[in-house]
């Protein structure tokens, strides 16, 4: 049903003509400025809303992004350890493979031990052979301070048989003035005098030979005892150096970790330093995350880091804290650094990689690998710590075990210096080595053999 009004309205128009277009516009007009109204309304709530953003944004960024630095250019890193062997030889098994947990001690490849047991005979003949020539230095003591006494008895023949000498020639020239000795006597009892001289002079230079001899003897045994010395020494050197060789066939894992890169297979002849496989202790890892140079500003060595590994993704959340950072970047390190001085010249933003230890019960729990990717954010809200590190990290080394291939190798050189050394050399290893005391225990040692 139309409206009584709205048809009068009409019929109204439609009689005047020139009243209807006003009408119409007014009808219009009041439609539109709705629509402006909601319109300016709308655009109001919009800029409020963006204003509230930006302020929360503002607050946020000043009040909690501002204290932290991330990073998604960051991976774990940890020491690769090479197994390399010390001599040449032909490999007689491989005890391990990749992905296989080793412990510290335990054989990972076997060499053929042929040519150092070899060797190692060679080495234990010639220590032998040196013990025995000194025993036979000290021997010569004794032999020497015995032909010193010899000659001194030939001093003393020598003597007398001057003096006798004298005493004839004496006698004789007392007689020659009544003609009871002939000249030819005279003679004669002049030349037995002066050969008994001359025996004499022999004699005593025999004394002086004898003893220069002892003394160079002595030069070579004063001050040592057999097993001390120098050429002794010098020989079990070598037969240590050798046993240590027949040791060392046998390639053991310095620490604890896992195999990767096994290269070496059975019945390959490898020369010393070949790398044959990679230890990785993966309860010794860390993080080296590339920081942009203007993040590098509040960053500090102490500040705790929060990390997140895409392995596990953000289930998974490991505590690091900062341990250092880098003291160059990639291109300063890189085989062919750029050469900024050129005129073709881009300025490229450069990254500082800062080291990130983890925590190792958390590394124990869920384990990492080498190059994996990890998200790295460090809180920077205290600033108070420094950017070089002060004083060197622990060092990575093997645990602390007793040497057991050099006491097997002192115990081998023992063995061949008392299989050699003989009675007499015993007792002179018994003496106290002492430069004053030394030649007197040396005669009663020759004496008492």
């Amino acid at each position: 049903m139309n409206d009584p009004q709205t048809t009068q309205a009409s019929a109204t128009n439609a009689a005047n003509p020139a009243n209807a277009a006003p009408a119409a516009s007014a009808s219009m007009a009041a439609p539109r400025a709705a629509g402006n109204v909601k319109r300016k309304q709308g655009l109001t709530a919009l800029a409020a809303l963006v204003v509230v953003a930006g302020l929360g944004w503002g607050a946020y960024e000043y009040l909690v992004a501002s204290h932290y630095e991330s990073t998604d250019n960051a991976y774990v890193q940890g020491n690769v350890i090479q197994i390399t062997p010390q001599l040449g030889g032909t490999v007689e098994a491989v005890m391990a493979d990749d992905t296989d947990f080793v412990k510290a001690g335990q054989t990972l490849v076997q060499l053929d031990p042929a040519d150092a047991k070899v060797a190692l005979d060679q080495a234990e003949a010639a220590l032998a052979q040196a013990v025995r020539q000194v025993r036979t230095l000290y021997a010569n003591n004794g032999a020497l301070q015995a032909q010193i006494a010899l000659r001194n008895a030939d001093v003393v023949k020598a003597q007398s048989d001057v003096a006798r000498a004298a005493d004839d020639l004496a006698r004789r020239q007392s007689l020659t003035g009544n003609g009871a000795v002939s000249k030819e006597e005279l003679d004669h009892a002049q030349s037995q005098l002066a050969n008994a001289r001359s025996a004499l002079a022999a004699a005593q230079a025999g004394v002086v030979a004898a003893r220069e001899q002892l003394g160079s003897n002595q030069a070579l045994t004063d001050g040592t005892s057999i097993e001390q010395h120098p050429s002794v020494l010098v020989a079990a050197a070598k037969v240590r150096e050798a046993f240590l060789a027949t040791q060392r066939t046998a390639l053991q894992s310095p620490v604890d970790g896992y195999v990767a890169k096994r290269t070496v297979q059975l019945g390959q002849r490898v020369a010393a330093g070949t790398p044959m496989m990679a230890i990785i202790p993966l309860n010794k890892v860390w993080v080296d995350a590339n920081f942009k140079e203007v993040q590098l500003r509040n960053i500090r060595i102490g500040q705790p880091v929060r990390l997140v590994a895409d392995l596990y993704g953000k289930k998974v959340e490991y505590k690091g804290t900062v341990t250092g950072l880098g003291v160059g970047t990639g291109a300063a390190f890189s085989l062919l650094p750029a050469q900024n001085a050129t005129g073709n010249w881009i300025k490229v933003v450069q990254r500082i990689p800062v080291r990130i230890a983890l925590d190792a019960r958390q590394i124990a729990q869920d384990p990492l690998r080498v190059g994996l990717s990890m998200t790295a954010e460090v809180d920077i809200s205290n600033t108070g710590g420094t950017t070089l590190a002060a004083a060197p990290r622990a060092a990575v080394q093997a645990p602390a075990v007793p040497d057991a291939q050099d006491d097997a190798a002192s115990a081998d050189v023992r063995r061949v210096i008392a299989a050699n050394v003989g009675h007499a050399g015993k007792a002179i290893n018994a003496v106290k080595v002492d430069k004053v005391a030394r030649p007197a225990a040396v005669k009663r040692v020759a004496a008492a053999s």
